[in-house]
């Protein structure tokens, strides 16, 4: 808060001297204003809870109500003050430096926090109570944001199921958690039994408030259920309300589209540049079309035309066999283009048409869905969206041959996460960090 307020001065100070005549504009008064403002649009800014993890979409989302409650504000203490002699254009020039500033000084400061955790500072020591699915699935989000910042230690239950993923972190019973609090130094416990258990949990309750340390209680829920939940109260019951689709509303509609539209056009403006070294590439390469076309699911089950570079021989399992790590029948210069993702490029052509969105689950091919839609009975949740060339579970690791149902699984977790918990803000984050990816080694991607 207080570096936010050096920003706000900083920027004050730049616009002034970019606006020496510009008369009032250097008044105490005014800059008292300015800082006075400050004070209602910092409540935008300030951590929410305990959350220890970047959400760029919030930060960015955090950062604009900020400037907007600063203008309000501010303009209404002009108004009262009666001095309302700023030009129209030095507000603008003001507030989109202030934001631009704001919003990179909070990224930077993150970017630095996450640094310093991955070399193990400011880490918190963490146990997870229950051995079960809520358990892992808490413990795998651990590990895969380094943002977090927490250093689980081990599982306490009161037994270790045969199918537990991660038997070597199992550290006892409950009973045996007093005994490893001094020397691991417990900061928190994650509670994910049932809270029907009102003895284990008084007695954890109690161990945490005499330990000094803070309790977390992870309800056990379903994967399916993770959406945009918001907590209501009947008498002293509490009870947790489900949104909406945010994209049933048809403004956001709208904005997806609008947004898919100019992103895939202005791709497909100067994609000659790509496609065609690439195209003479891949003719090169082996006997067969530039292009694959592969009927996919898209859309509330409707198939379609998927286009990618083709990057394999021609063969008859094109449709109906998934690649494979060291497949024969992908071409040299078809593994440099899966490596790197360029073979999903031509897929603009397909958000450009409306069969797909730049960002959404990973259309699958027909015989998946047929499959997977018998194994799993959520599969096809993913598809009350339409379908994208990027998404949340490719981002978050979840791309490529899934060997195991689980994998899959996990991948459908993701897409319908995405869907319950989409903004435009999200689907630039997502963009951004494909972006990144594609300069990164991804094992999953072959």
């Amino acid at each position: 808060m207080l570096a936010d307020f050096v920003v706000l001065n900083l920027v004050y100070f730049a616009v002034c001297v970019l606006n020496p005549d510009v008369a009032g504009l250097h008044q105490r008064l005014t800059w008292l204003l300015m800082a006075v403002a400050f004070i209602p649009a910092v409540q935008w800014l300030k951590p929410v809870g305990v959350e220890r993890a970047m959400h760029m979409d919030r930060v960015m989302r955090a950062t604009l109500m900020a400037s907007v409650t600063h203008l309000i504000v501010f303009l209404a203490l002009l108004y009262v003050m009666g001095d309302d002699d700023l030009p129209w254009q030095v507000l603008a020039e003001f507030y989109a430096l202030q934001s631009i500033c704001s919003l990179l000084w909070r990224m930077a400061a993150q970017w630095a926090l996450k640094r310093y955790r991955r070399r193990g500072g400011n880490q918190r020591n963490v146990v997870i109570i229950g051995c079960r699915t809520t358990g892992e699935r808490l413990y795998e989000e651990m590990l895969h944001d380094v943002g977090f910042g927490y250093n689980v230690r081990g599982f306490f239950d009161i037994y270790c199921p045969p199918d537990f993923r991660y038997k070597d972190k199992y550290a006892g019973s409950v009973s045996d958690l007093a005994e490893r609090l001094k020397e691991w130094k417990i900061d928190e416990v994650f509670y994910t039994l049932s809270g029907e258990d009102g003895p284990t949990v008084q007695y954890l309750l109690g161990l945490c408030d005499r330990n000094m340390m803070r309790f977390n209680f992870v309800p056990q829920m379903s994967p399916y259920l993770a959406r945009n939940l918001h907590p209501e109260t009947i008498g002293a019951v509490p009870v947790l309300g489900v949104r909406n689709n945010p994209l049933d509303n048809p403004v956001n509609t709208f904005v997806k589209r609008a947004f898919d539209i100019i992103f895939s056009g202005a791709f497909l403006i100067i994609s000659p540049i790509i496609f065609i070294p690439v195209a003479i590439a891949v003719k090169l390469s082996s006997p067969g079309p530039v292009f694959f076309r592969q009927l996919r699911t898209g859309y509330k089950g409707e198939d379609f035309y998927c286009w990618k570079f083709r990057t394999m021989k021609v063969n008859s399992d094109a449709d109906t066999v998934q690649a494979t790590r060291s497949d024969p029948r992908k071409t040299r210069v078809g593994e440099f283009l899966r490596k790197t993702s360029i073979d999903e490029l031509p897929q603009f052509i397909n958000v450009f048409i409306g069969n797909m969105s730049v960002v959404g689950p990973r259309p699958h091919m027909l015989k998946h869905t047929a499959d997977y839609s018998k194994l799993l009975e959520e599969y096809m949740v993913r598809h009350f969206i339409k379908p994208g060339i990027t998404g949340w579970a490719q981002v978050r690791g979840y791309r490529g041959q899934t060997d195991e149902l689980w994998q899959m699984q996990r991948r459908i977790e993701h897409d319908i996460w995405y869907m319950e918990h989409w903004s435009l803000l999200l689907d630039c984050k997502i963009i951004i960090r494909t972006f990144v990816g594609m300069f990164q080694k991804d094992e999953n991607a072959f």
